[in-house]
């Protein structure tokens, strides 16, 4: 991964436009194949030099966050995004070479589609644009919304709203939130929108949306029809959820609050966006099947694990596979516990410092479950990105920005009691029974299967506001209505135009694209199902390990290697046996949950 902060890059993107519209002039003339050759070659050591520079300034700032180490991040990350953009403005004149060959296209193609919201060559767009962005995200940075009639901060406000079972201070939340924060950024992202589209097409793209599409080895419409038919795929299963969440809603909070029939009341699902239902799991949870039996953080504790183990452990189920073990600089680099002396950052991350072996995860970890699963997530980003370190710099990333995140979610998924089991964590007597699946098949589902429809309608609504299918005028009714199409959700409260709820969402305040979440879910599973395949499991895909299968191992860092050299379905093919990202296999793992709610949905009315 390279590291520089959504906020820095946002902001920078369109600072580093201003520059590259003042700087060299161009060469005249056609370019050559030669000239796009060499201007490859060139801009890769440049980005590559100053991008191993700006890596350790960023970790500095993350593990020692201080007012200068600030400045200093702020500063690298700039000059590096100002880098990023003048060569996806130079690429986009080489790129019409003639005789160029498949691999110099291929990295001009990566280097045009490196940016997220480029501005125009315009005078004054770039920083027009600059500033309505920092607007907008300091906007969100400071949000504040109500409850109780008190105001309250927007990390207290999320973890609020997942405990939270008062409608009526959930309502208060979730009106407060989406008028504080979305509705002021309404004017600010039309203007983004227009000059975003502009440098799109400088660039050579039908407007911002298409160029977003076009970093997936196909044309932007078929990307978008990919999408579509993942959906068909995998809608079942989220209707059925759906059917049997708004029936446990409706028997808490009774008719008035949350109807039978229809969409769910969006504030009701324990997540200020509705993309994530877990935090409600307490009030479907089945009857004596909720409970697993054992709790990993329990189990970690009587083994006497502390992070340094939990991190061991993971690396040993990569060993496990064939992988090389972490370099020694692993251990003296990482930030595997919060240091008591300084203010450091505890999202957990993967860091790959210089490209080749320097290879460091960044958390504060504590001994319990989540985090547990979460290095075993964190270290697939590792060995991804040692995996691919021998490839030119631009091809040092996932086949597409799915592959990356889906990695450490399907090695993830194989943390099962049979892999407790073999690392001496779980008794074998106290396996759980076949009869607590469907508690842990329904917590799962609560979070990777209700994330879906919401991780496919983000970037559906900006794909209609950038190509003007959806105008201005209907920029929240359009909102609502994909949000009642694909979620099945309505607002608490009745909205308007002088509302802006898309705003209320980071990622469209910060212009950060989202497809890659939604092919990430459907991926993990693809993945594991090969991989569980690979390994001759026959049981059921939810209990699979391929925990010690070298032969997976091999398989899987073939795939690894190829970073993003090759258009994805070639990667995907060298470890899937397929070309196509395909739902069924996410079907398939929950196959018995979805049995399950088919019987418990019998005579209620679903759909919505």
């Amino acid at each position: 991964m390279r590291f520089v902060s959504t906020l820095a890059l946002a902001a920078g993107l369109s600072l580093a436009a201003s520059a590259t519209a003042q700087g060299e002039a161009r060469p005249s003339g056609a370019p050559t194949a030669a000239e796009a050759d060499a201007f490859v070659a060139r801009t890769s050591k440049e980005l590559a030099d100053l991008g191993v520079y700006a890596a350790r300034i960023a970790w500095i700032n993350n593990t020692y966050i201080t007012d200068d180490t600030d400045a200093v991040n702020a500063r690298v990350g700039g000059e590096l995004t100002e880098l990023q953009v003048r060569a996806a403005k130079e690429a986009a004149r080489y790129a019409t070479a003639k005789g160029l060959s498949a691999d110099t296209r291929r990295q001009l193609d990566l280097l045009r589609n490196g940016i997220t919201l480029p501005a125009p060559a315009t005078a004054g767009a770039a920083q027009e644009l600059n500033e309505r962005v920092t607007r907008l995200s300091s906007i969100y940075g400071k949000g504040k919304g109500m409850v109780g009639g008190q105001p309250i901060n927007g990390s207290d406000i999320e973890a609020k709203m997942g405990t939270d079972r008062n409608p009526a201070e959930l309502k208060e939340m979730w009106k407060s939130w989406h008028d504080n924060v979305g509705k002021p950024m309404r004017g600010d992202y039309m203007q983004i929108v227009q000059i975003t589209n502009k440098g799109a097409r400088e660039l050579g793209f039908a407007d911002a949306g298409a160029m977003w599409r076009s970093g997936y080895d196909m044309p932007p419409e078929a990307f978008a029809k990919l999408m579509d038919r993942l959906w068909v795929q995998v809608r079942p299963l989220y209707e059925q959820l759906h059917c049997y969440t708004r029936a446990k809603l409706n028997e808490k909070y009774g008719e008035a609050v949350q109807p039978a029939t229809g969409p769910i009341r969006a504030d009701l699902l324990g997540n200020m966006w509705a993309q994530e239902w877990g935090n409600i799991y307490d009030i479907v949870a089945p009857a004596g099947a909720g409970d697993l039996g054992y709790d990993i953080g329990q189990l970690l504790e009587a083994k006497g694990y502390d992070p340094v183990r939990m991190v061991k452990a993971g690396e040993g189920f990569y060993s496990s596979l064939g992988f090389a073990p972490l370099p020694a600089s692993f251990w003296e680099h990482s930030q595997i516990v919060k240091p008591r002396d300084r203010e450091v950052v505890c999202h957990a991350s993967a860091w790959d410092v210089d490209n080749k072996d320097d290879l460091r995860i960044k958390m504060c970890t504590k001994v319990n479950s989540d985090d547990f699963v979460t290095i075993h997530h964190e270290l697939g980003h590792n060995y991804y990105q040692r995996a691919y370190n021998r490839q030119p710099f631009l091809y040092m990333n996932g086949a597409n920005d799915g592959f990356h995140e889906a990695i450490g979610d399907f090695v993830a998924l194989s943390i099962t009691p049979d892999y407790l089991v073999k690392i001496g964590l779980l008794d074998p007597a106290k396996v759980p029974s076949a009869d607590k699946d469907i508690g842990l098949l329904l917590r799962q589902a609560m979070d990777k299967v209700a994330f879906l429809p919401f991780g496919l309608l983000m970037d559906k609504w900006r794909w209609g506001v950038f190509d003007g299918s959806i105008k201005p005028g209907v920029y929240s009714a359009a909102w609502d209505s994909l949000r009642l199409q694909y979620q099945g959700v309505t607002p608490p409260v009745e909205r308007s135009e002088q509302d802006f709820d898309p705003g209320a969402k980071y990622h469209i305040a910060a212009g950060v694209p989202y497809a890659r979440y939604f092919l990430a879910r459907i991926l993990q599973f693809q993945f594991y199902q090969a991989a569980c395949a690979q390994a001759g499991w026959t049981g059921p895909l939810h209990r699979c390990s391929f925990y010690g299968d070298k032969a997976v191992g091999e398989k899987l860092n073939a795939m690894l290697a190829m970073g993003q050299s090759r258009p994805w379905p070639d990667a995907l093919q060298a470890f899937t046996g397929k070309r196509e990202i395909d739902g069924t296999a996410m079907i398939a793992y929950f196959q018995p949950l979805l049995d399950w709610l088919r019987t418990q949905n019998k005579g209620r009315q679903c759909g919505w």
